[in-house]
């Protein structure tokens, strides 16, 4: 197993992969949560590098080697500007793949944990070419997230540096990127879920009702969604071996 460093249009990235994979080999470009960094997942890297699945791991904006020390709370400020820049980044890597010929089979997948999960979601609502995709903590709806961070801010006690017209503009653009207005999606590409049932900072139920949803009306048949119904904010090892079988299985 080969893991080297390089550097994409300017995005950081570890690149993952075996001396006897091929342009045809399929890819999947994983994406870290918030606060994190690349490197801390290359346990799923590991496990689908093992089942032949070439790895691109990105450090998103403002993470990892592209840090810019800022605290939490600035941090917060900047989450949706992150994972809209990650969308962008997302396609950005698409590109770069089939200019250097690693993608002639066009098998890629997208996944991601949390804030990972979060920009795969809204990948699905923009990208036809993704062919499979993992959603672990993440949302199928950027404004009911944003609804529920803001309501969070203001229990705490936080405030907010937007105005009213600030704040309408940002959920418009988020709401161009809800995968909950785009259920076809559903229909054309297979999707696995992992979310525990106690997580607090993506609620369990900013995704698996709209899935329910999918359920009842007979649109959920390409959709797997894992339930723990003990984990918080955090991946099992169960979990990661699930979903990276399933990534594998569904782009061979």
């Amino acid at each position: 197993m080969i893991v080297i460093r390089e550097e994409w249009k300017r995005i950081p990235l570890l690149h993952i992969y075996t001396e006897e994979m091929t342009e045809n080999t399929p890819v999947v470009i994983f994406l870290h949560g918030f606060m994190s960094a690349k490197e801390h997942n290359l346990h799923y890297a590991y496990q689908l590098v093992e089942k032949g699945v070439r790895v691109i791991l990105p450090d998103a904006y403002l993470h990892g080697e592209r840090t810019e020390h800022l605290s939490e709370i600035q941090m917060n400020l900047h989450f949706w500007k992150i994972v809209m820049k990650s969308v962008t980044e997302v396609h950005t890597l698409y590109q770069e793949l089939k200019l250097k010929k690693l993608l002639a089979a066009e098998q890629i997948g997208i996944a991601g944990t949390s804030m990972g999960g979060i920009t795969t979601s809204g990948c699905l609502r923009l990208y036809n070419w993704i062919q499979a995709a993992g959603i672990c903590m993440g949302t199928t709806s950027f404004t009911k997230l944003a609804l529920h961070q803001l309501e969070d801010y203001t229990t705490k006690g936080m405030s907010f540096p937007m105005s009213l017209e600030q704040q309408a503009a940002i959920f418009e653009m988020l709401r161009s990127h809800d995968l909950e207005q785009a259920p076809e999606v559903f229909a054309r590409c297979p999707i696995i879920f992992w979310h525990g049932q106690q997580d607090r900072t993506v609620p369990f139920s900013m995704s698996y009702p709209f899935y329910e949803q999918l359920q009842q009306q007979g649109q959920a048949e390409k959709t797997q969604f894992i339930v723990d119904g003990k984990a918080g904010h955090a991946v099992s090892r169960h979990g990661m071996l699930e979903v990276t079988n399933w990534l594998a299985q569904h782009l061979a």
